[in-house]
């Protein structure tokens, strides 16, 4: 790993440069990213709706529940 200044490093970031040869991976984390169990009520039509879209696209329901969610906070985030 090469090393440089912060203030040449930020230009070459803000410059859209590729900056992977100064960042040590092996340390790199992502923040908020720590898994948090929530309980979820849901209709057993929707259980079932949500389980035949799993299996057609090969995904657990977990997948499909925080894809669907993930997608919605996308779609809200970008129309702000």
């Amino acid at each position: 790993m090469k090393k440089i200044k912060a203030t040449v490093f930020d230009k070459k970031f803000d410059d859209n440069e590729d900056i992977s040869e100064y960042i040590d991976w092996s340390k790199a984390k992502r923040i908020n990213e720590t898994p948090m169990r929530v309980a979820v009520d849901f209709p057993k039509w929707m259980v079932e709706s949500m389980d035949r879209e799993a299996s057609h696209l090969g995904l657990s329901r977990q997948a499909i529940i925080k894809l669907s969610v993930a997608e919605h906070i996308k779609e809200k985030v970008s129309l702000s």
